[in-house]
């Protein structure tokens, strides 16, 4: 079993100077070079021994040491192929199986729609909403996402209604799971360091509803026209007495509505 050395930046650069290595940018690569920061997303994680553990964007190994000492089994995806010695070094006699292919072509419902998961992750920024959304809403075997994003995706997902930041994201995020930003992350703890704050999110998933996809697309429909009221935006899927019957205002905006009031309408309509 290879040595677990915190990754700090002394050790990182370390690290890509022996593999001949520097981060890409047009990947999202940011690389988590705070031991303190591994430290607080791991109590947010709160692995336990025998824990299964997706992570997406593994880097330099960073969290994927720190996941597997704690005793989880990680399964890591790694788009860059670069990566894929200097990973095998870092993780050899770990359990932790390395898959080098592109996370976006995952069908979640298929290899993580059963089961108890945990996703933990330091999310690549040019691919982060996209990919947590379809985690959340394929992978109903993943119980807990902890996952690292830019700040300003951490506070879409957890938005109340009524807020500026309130939108399709968190209307989808909050159908299936309960979100929360965690804590505040600044650019100085990355190599290189990000442009923005970053923030870590903690989703924990709630009961499914077989109507959670329904209600998602009726908020898609409806934030298409965001100033607009419900009867209009959504004329051609609801007529009033669906709105009366699921308690909803027809005059109401789509900001104002709760995942819970969107799945009533997705009652409604079934």
């Amino acid at each position: 079993m290879s040595e677990i050395r915190p990754q700090g930046r002394a050790e990182i650069k370390r690290l890509l100077a022996k593999h001949g290595l520097r981060p890409q940018r047009h990947l999202g690569q940011h690389f988590l070079a705070d031991p303190n920061i591994v430290g607080r997303i791991m109590l947010e994680a709160d692995i336990t021994p025998g824990d299964r553990v997706i992570e997406i964007g593994p880097g330099t190994g960073t969290l994927t040491t720190a996941l597997a000492a704690a005793g989880a089994s990680v399964v890591a995806y790694e788009v860059d192929q670069t990566l894929r010695r200097l990973l095998h070094d870092v993780v050899a006699g770990l359990d932790v199986s390395l898959h080098f292919e592109d996370a976006m072509a995952l069908d979640w419902s298929r290899d993580y729609g059963d089961g108890e998961w945990k996703m933990v992750a330091n999310l690549p920024y040019n691919v982060g909403t996209p990919l947590l959304l379809d985690a959340v809403r394929g992978g109903l075997g993943i119980k807990r996402f902890v996952v690292m994003v830019q700040r300003e995706v951490a506070v879409r997902l957890a938005a109340e209604p009524g807020s500026k930041q309130y939108g399709v994201p968190s209307v989808v995020a909050q159908l299936y799971a309960q979100p929360r930003v965690a804590f505040r992350v600044p650019p100085t703890v990355f190599m290189p360091p990000p442009d923005v704050d970053s923030a870590v999110v903690v989703l924990d998933r709630r009961p499914n509803h077989p109507l959670a996809e329904a209600a998602a697309r009726l908020a898609a429909a409806a934030f298409q026209h965001r100033r607009k009221m419900l009867r209009g935006s959504l004329s051609e899927l609801i007529d009033r007495e669906s709105f009366v019957a699921a308690e909803i205002s027809p005059s109401a905006r789509p900001e104002e509505l709760t995942a819970a009031d969107f799945l009533r309408l997705a009652e409604v309509m079934a």
